[in-house]
């Protein structure tokens, strides 16, 4: 895996005073928001992408929430958010809005991909390893509610899995039903 990795910078946020590094993969620039000192076993955040919940605030999905939740868990615990460049469950922004589209016509979040041909989740997570790796990192607190994301770290021992606890709102209590009960979604 050919990636490009960036100089350590200083990122002052309202969830407390992080380090970044960005890692340059193909196309795809993620970043990693990170405290300095590390504990020996961090706990981390792998996060992928979504404008709309990240940045907009959009209620129709737990994303924004979830990302907010594990700065402040990670500010305070130590460790790390690998923000992955994966919009949409890796699908685009230009086909995640017109999976939005369909949603609104009566399709759940995964019935919407296929009609756009695509899998349920098109993430990868090898770039992941390569992260933890090179951060030497062995042992990790994971701190998500997908079980993809936990079988899909093969090279570092997860300790334990700490959930992402997020309020439903009347506009993602569907999305939630469908992340449980067809993507297995440990919430």
């Amino acid at each position: 895996m050919k990636v490009k990795i960036s100089q350590i910078a200083n990122l002052p946020t309202k969830f407390g005073n992080f380090k970044i590094q960005a890692f340059k993969e193909g196309h795809k620039e993620h970043l990693v928001i990170f405290t300095d000192p590390m504990p020996d076993i961090p706990t981390v955040r792998v996060h992928s992408e979504c404008l709309t919940g990240d940045t907009l605030g959009s209620k129709k999905c737990d994303c924004g929430e979830q990302l907010k939740f594990a700065l402040d868990t990670i500010s305070n615990s130590g460790g790390m958010v690998i923000y992955l460049r994966q919009e949409g469950r890796n699908i685009g922004l230009l086909n995640k809005v017109n999976a939005y589209a369909l949603q609104d016509s009566g399709y759940d979040t995964i019935t919407a991909n296929h009609q756009l041909g695509f899998s349920a989740d098109e993430r990868t997570y090898e770039i992941v390893e390569f992260i933890l790796e090179h951060f030497g990192i062995k042992k990790i607190k994971l701190l998500t509610n997908n079980p993809k994301k936990i079988e899909s770290l093969k090279n570092v021992e997860i300790v334990q899995r700490l959930p992402v606890k997020v309020e439903p709102n009347p506009y993602n209590e569907e999305y939630l039903k469908i992340k449980r009960e067809k993507l297995g979604h440990l919430l």
